[in-house]
């Protein structure tokens, strides 16, 4: 088979296109022939070496995919040959025609959703809906500020929020993202390119300020939105797309009932998979039952990773990027 292979630490353009052996198949696992494989800024800081995982080289990235599974380990169960699945890969290897993956954290996907779908699905819906009722105890009423709005987990951010019932504030860059917030179900929005993002929060709460911020962005953005926030908000760091590292002054803690929370879907995932797969499975429901809308912006072959992963760079595309064998 082949698979894209980083064998040092760099930028996407180091990657290659190669050909692999097969894996042998261990007890609790099964096979997968991959049909699509979703991108995310993660695979972009795995390959960079800045991930919180670093994978032996040569690895192939890649957290999240869909296809059919080929064979299992004669433990599995839930699982079967022929079934359509998704699969959440902790360590990586989604990169690749084929992937051998913890059964535990592959799921059967439902009868109307495409592989294409399917692959951009479990870390962008599993990690907002985690973070928003897992971690955050987001509430039905409550003003939710989701950073980053128009991106691959920020979207998903402000779709989840509404299913809860949350009254959403999508932070976005440009009349298009924030069009594109609204189109999902954001109540209100914020450029940042031109808007002052704390001012804007406390006039559009009414003065009382956010509830529960969401944040994959950091940097300049999470600092505005700390100063625009109510009292006992939790504020859920997701990641560090704005490349600076957000840094919080415990005083700014204190005077409010602060709290602020990490959010880390993969290492759950991989420390509970059972749990991780059966929220999975009920936002699966969601997307049957047509409460969940993905959305896909552009597709590239496998062999072109390199050059997709740049695309996820550029912040060009709302949504995701999926890659296709």
């Amino acid at each position: 088979m082949k698979a894209i292979i980083c064998e040092q630490w760099g930028p996407p353009s180091s990657l290659r296109w190669a050909e692999v052996p097969h894996r042998t198949l261990d007890a609790g696992q099964a096979r997968i022939r991959v049909r699509a494989t979703g991108i995310n800024f993660a695979d972009v800081l795995m390959v960079g070496g800045t991930y919180q995982v670093k994978p032996a080289f040569p690895f192939s990235p890649g957290l999240e995919s869909a296809g059919e599974v080929v064979e299992v380990a004669p433990d599995v169960t839930n699982v079967a040959p022929g079934d359509r699945v998704l699969a959440v890969s902790r360590f990586g290897g989604s990169y690749a025609e084929e992937l051998v993956a913890d059964a535990r954290a592959v799921v059967r996907i439902p009868d109307e959703m495409d592989f294409k779908t399917a692959a951009a699905f479990p870390v962008a819906y599993g990690t907002s809906h985690f973070g928003l009722t897992h971690r955050g105890n987001l509430k039905a009423g409550e003003w939710l500020v989701v950073a980053g709005a128009a991106g691959g987990v920020g979207l998903t951010a402000v779709e989840i929020g509404k299913q809860l019932g949350a009254k959403v504030i999508a932070i976005a860059g440009g009349a298009e993202k924030c069009a594109v917030a609204r189109e999902y179900g954001a109540d209100a929005t914020i450029d940042h390119r031109t808007d002052s993002i704390h001012e804007r929060i406390k006039e559009l709460t009414g003065g009382q300020g956010a509830d529960v911020v969401y944040d994959p962005v950091g940097g300049d953005v999470f600092d505005e939105c700390l100063r625009a926030v109510n009292w006992e908000a939790r504020m859920l760091l997701i990641g560090f797309a704005a490349g600076r590292i957000q840094s919080v002054p415990a005083n700014r803690i204190l005077v409010k009932n602060i709290s602020v929370i990490g959010v880390v879907w993969g290492a759950q995932a991989a420390r509970d998979p059972v749990l991780i797969s059966k929220q999975l499975r009920g936002l699966l429901g969601w997307y049957a039952e047509g409460r969940l809308k993905p959305r896909i912006s552009a597709t590239y072959p496998l062999a072109e990773a390199a050059t997709a992963m740049d695309a996820l760079l550029s912040r060009q595309y709302p949504g995701k990027i999926v890659l296709l064998s």
